[in-house]
């Protein structure tokens, strides 16, 4: 229960820190990739800001095996740049230029009522099926290809 309390608090103080920076309004980020316009720059000092904090807490995370509340810590441990990520990386840099939108912004924006969210979750939803139809299709031509 504790972790569930845990979880709810950190994505409360994530949530409320998207609002007030200003990341749930998709205009932000048309803005930010609007270079030749009137360019925002704001979206770039929030992910300093993101990255900063980052870089200190990854080289903690590092450091340690259990999360402070004891439980196992698993940190990625592959660095390969290949053709799945290169396209991921593609087509949420697409989904996130058009829409203005990217996965956490949306769902605070969905929670306020925002109806273009409301498209967007639902698109990302079924981007996240699809994708794992795939891995599962992909795993079972694997499984019968090696026997």
């Amino acid at each position: 229960m504790q972790h569930r309390i845990s979880e709810f608090l950190v994505g409360l103080i994530f949530g409320i820190g998207l609002i007030l920076s200003g990341m749930t309004d998709p205009g932000k980020v048309i803005g930010f990739l609007d270079l030749f316009g009137a360019w925002d720059p704001s979206l770039a000092l929030v992910m300093g800001g993101a990255i900063a904090v980052g870089v200190f807490a990854f080289a903690l995370a590092k450091k340690r095996t259990a999360t402070f509340l004891g439980g196992a810590l698993h940190l990625p441990n592959s660095n390969d740049i290949d053709k799945r990520l290169l396209l991921g990386s593609l087509l949420f840099g697409a989904g996130w230029g058009l829409a203005g939108f990217c996965p956490g912004p949306a769902i605070v924006s969905l929670g306020a009522g925002q109806p273009k969210a409301a498209v967007f979750v639902l698109a990302m939803l079924a981007g996240m099926l699809l994708f794992e139809l795939a891995e599962r299709r992909s795993q079972q031509i694997g499984a019968h290809g090696k026997r």
